[in-house]
């Protein structure tokens, strides 16, 4: 099982550390992905995904660089493909972009957004998304010539849409979060039966009272699922990036 990590949050004690830097460090240490979420309005600063993938890909040079999720809701479909493809000149071909609907209505009211209407939402702009990304054209507008291939498109999601993800993307992305391993062990079952392909679980967070040997137990948990990456949230005052990789 690969391993990566969460370029955030951003915290007054990593000054020292600016975002480049924690790149360098996670690469030095052995991850072998590096991941930027989606988050705006939280209480805890996440750098915007598209600046932080773009430092961290002028710094590295062979890790993958994934948007681990970016809530399509909160974009127009034309926009966030034109940011996509704008992020592949500077990323290439090591670029994943994951997407899906988001889950904390915090976002969607910082944004005026609808919160109750996301799924609906990204049902919808999914297609001409998609289209924009492979092609470079949706309905009259263009934003060719596109660089090929096009990227991957991993589909974050937790419900119904699982056999979907498996069937119409090139990835799963799980959240860590609030799921137990067993709940995530019943989801990435379900994911493999309709035929999925690479699956991975984020959002794993690592903080100052993060106990190493239940982490190391938990990554192997993960594995032992079938889990293709596991990907690491570092918080303010974890242990060192080192230690953490030495576990997997």
């Amino acid at each position: 099982m690969r391993l990566g990590a969460v370029l955030a949050p951003f915290s007054p004690e990593r000054q020292e550390r600016p975002l480049a830097d924690r790149a360098r460090r996670y690469a030095a240490a052995g991850f072998e992905s590096l991941w930027a979420a989606s988050s705006i309005g939280r209480g805890v600063f996440m750098t915007d995904p598209f600046v932080a993938l773009s430092v961290a890909a002028t710094v590295t040079s062979d890790l993958e660089l994934g948007t681990g999720i970016v809530q399509l809701p909160l974009h127009h479909p034309v926009e966030l493909a034109h940011r996509v493809l704008s992020l592949m000149e500077v990323c290439g071909e090591r670029l994943i972009v994951g997407v899906g609907a988001g889950s904390s209505e915090t976002d969607f009211a910082a944004l005026e957004r609808d919160y109750t209407g996301r799924l609906d939402t990204l049902h919808r702009d999914l297609e001409p998304f998609r289209s924009l990304l492979r092609t470079g054209e949706w309905r009259g507008v263009s934003l060719k010539p596109v660089p090929a291939p096009a990227p991957p498109v991993f589909y974050g999601t937790w419900g119904g849409d699982i056999e979907r993800a498996a069937r119409e993307f090139d990835g799963w992305i799980a959240s860590a979060l609030f799921r137990g391993t067993g709940e995530l062990e019943a989801r990435l079952e379900r994911y493999r039966a309709a035929g999925g392909r690479r699956a991975i679980v984020t959002t794993i967070i690592v903080d100052p009272d993060s106990d190493l040997g239940k982490l190391r137990a938990r990554l192997q948990q993960y594995a032992d699922y079938g889990f293709d990456d596991a990907v690491i949230m570092f918080m303010p005052g974890a242990p060192d990036p080192e230690r953490v990789r030495a576990l997997a």
